[in-house]
């Protein structure tokens, strides 16, 4: 039973096991490679536009898991899962790197903000140098985390299961495999048509129209997107919270399959959170502290105290179990590759090489002191660390937030340089999305048994074609769409222009108490992850750290969809635990994989004119 997970009938104990793979299986073929090679490129480029136009990074996983399945089965016929992965892994190292299209934004955005007479932008040969040395940094650094994370804390990753039941169902036969399948496709189909009606496209079907505004008007809260039904219902709670605070219940089935999987511990920990930061918050908050009840603003304070909490936690859940950790790197010696894993020198040597490309790309094309960039590679190991713990347990990847975090230090580090804040903390975000990436897919490979060692490959290939594509393509969009207004919104680059510009001023200008209380949530923080150690009840009595702190940055009407996925995952397995031990699985995966896709489907229509923006 995984550790996230405190309840003995939980969806965690539905998880697939390990798939033993054939002898002989064919897995890093030319095929394979040429496959990846190729969907690598569609999804580095169709990402960034889905990245700015949604506000979020949807999970591509089990898109590049399609895409793999339709590449491979055009070309071969005889093509397996093992080899599925290899291409499902590239695309999902590209999509990951191309969503740092939201620093570029970023850099656009503050162009855009008056007083500050901003203008630097990188080219696009300059974001491929910068973009490709952070991605292999990140995978690399995030090689011998492996076995920890997977392995010894069986951390859920939910996004990994979902790619790898993907691939398993595509590739197996029998009358269990068509029933699995089945709730697959029809739970792919009902949450992609769901997410659609969520939409203005969704609405425009039905006649209604969209209301749009300028990118401030999305800052705070005012911007009004008219669908065919509600993206969120019961938003004040009752009367509980504002409207525009992000509580309620997001219409969403990738909401529902997510909770399946991370199971009640977590997500009873993350509403607890979301408690604290969208009902209770904006009545202790507005109008002192904070001038408004709107999210963008409560998120600007409560992500001091819920930042702290995942940090110091995660720091020290990890610093008690550092000889697992001490396990995971003396695995990778000279014979790892035996083993499947690759070598320390492997790592050390590409670590060292990427390090020193980013220096010089850092120095060269963005004038950033050697030190800095230095520290930035160094914070980034923290960070990683931190988000590989969060991003397994709740399945929400907190490089945004974390990403801010970084942006206060490097204000601290190196006060009034847009630039440098910018850069540097987009450096750590880029190291830390992609040791996400390569994480989900390490998960996906133990439950169907690939080789650790070819996926790294595959995501070291891919990584560089994310930069290249993001590169080319993100200034193509701007140019066509703008960035900031009605086109593309992205609420993710905002937040992170928004903040540079308020440290730009100086940390008097951040929200009151902010510091204070981050100190608070760290001590919280520390104390439960010490409690979880030591104390034999601690585990199921106690709340997840990071569930509470990630509760408190995203928003409420995802956590409180998730916990009511959690809630039929554990009544399914109470009235018949065979059918949702086979099908719980498939069927969360499915609501996982059809929103996704259709975030990847309606902005793709929409570049080739088939659909209005």
């Amino acid at each position: 039973m995984s550790e996230s997970s405190g309840h003995p009938h939980s969806a965690s104990d539905s998880l697939p096991g390990v798939i033993e793979k054939p002898a002989g299986a064919r897995e890093f073929t030319i095929r394979a490679i040429i496959a990846g090679v190729v969907v690598a490129a569609i999804m580095g480029a169709s990402y960034p536009y889905i990245v700015l136009k949604l506000g979020f990074g949807p999970n591509v996983s089990v898109v590049a898991a399609f895409f793999g399945y339709l590449f491979l089965g055009i070309l071969f016929r005889n093509f397996n899962r093992w080899e599925n992965n290899i291409v499902q892994t590239a695309g999902t190292s590209a999509a990951q790197t191309a969503f740092m299209c939201v620093i570029l934004a970023a850099f656009d955005l503050m162009i855009q903000t008056p007083g500050h007479n901003y203008t630097f932008r990188p080219e696009w040969y300059e974001s491929f140098a910068w973009l490709t040395f952070a991605s292999i940094l990140g995978i690399l650094l995030a090689v011998p985390l492996r076995r920890h994370y997977v392995e010894e804390e069986k951390l859920s990753f939910a996004d990994g299961v979902a790619a790898a039941e993907t691939i398993i169902v595509l590739d197996a036969r029998g009358k269990e495999a068509r029933r699995a399948a089945i709730a697959l496709f029809a739970a792919t189909i009902a949450s992609g048509l769901v997410w659609w009606l969520t939409t203005k496209w969704g609405g425009r079907a039905f006649g209604n129209a969209s209301i749009g505004e300028d990118w401030l008007s999305f800052l705070h809260g005012h911007a009004e997107v008219i669908t065919a039904i509600p993206d969120t219902v019961f938003a004040t709670m009752g009367g509980l919270t504002a409207a525009t605070a992000g509580a309620g219940f997001s219409v969403s089935l990738l909401g529902i399959g997510s909770g399946m999987i991370v199971g009640n511990r977590v997500n009873f920990s993350m509403a607890a959170g979301g408690i604290l930061a969208w009902i209770v918050a904006p009545h202790l908050l507005v109008p002192d502290i904070v001038a408004a009840p709107v999210r963008g603003k409560i998120l600007l304070w409560v992500m001091w105290p819920g930042t702290g909490m995942l940090i110091a936690a995660g720091l020290t859940a990890l610093f008690l179990k550092w000889r697992t950790l001490q396990r995971s790197f003396s695995t990778l010696s000279g014979d790892a590759v035996k083993s499947g894993d690759v070598s320390m020198k492997f790592i050390g040597t590409g670590v060292a090489i990427a390090t020193i490309g980013l220096v010089i790309v850092q120095k060269v094309f963005f004038d950033l002191p050697i030190w800095l960039t230095v520290i930035a590679a160094a914070l980034s190991i923290p960070l990683m660390l931190v988000g590989l713990r969060v991003l397994g347990e709740t399945n929400w990847g907190p490089i945004s937030q974390l990403t801010n975090m970084m942006q206060a230090v490097f204000a601290a580090l190196k006060p009034g340089s847009l630039t440098a804040n910018l850069t540097a903390s987009g450096t750590t975000g880029t190291i830390a999305v992609q040791s996400e990436a390569i994480m989900q897919d390490y998960k996906a490979g133990h439950i169907i048994g690939s080789t650790p060692r070819f996926l790294t490959y595959s995501q070291l290939i891919a990584a560089p074609i994310g930069a290249l594509a993001v590169a080319l393509v993100y200034p193509m969009l701007r140019d066509l769409y703008g960035v900031g207004g009605h086109g593309l919104a992205s609420p993710i680059s905002i937040r992170i222009a928004g903040f540079a510009d308020v440290l730009s001023g100086g940390f008097d200008k951040l929200p009151p108490h902010a510091l204070q209380f981050m100190v608070i949530g760290a001590i919280l923080g520390i104390v439960i992850a010490l409690g979880e150690h030591f104390l034999p009840w601690g585990r199921k009595w106690l709340p997840s750290a990071t569930g509470l702190g990630i509760g408190m940055m995203v928003p409420g009407s995802v956590v409180f969809v998730m916990v009511v996925g959690g809630i039929l995952m554990s009544l399914w397995n109470r009235v018949d635990r065979k059918s949702a031990d086979a099908l719980g699985m498939p069927l969360a995966s499915g609501l996982i994989a059809g929103e996704a896709v259709m975030a990847i489907i309606i902005p793709l229509l929409i570049a080739l004119g088939r659909v209005a923006p």
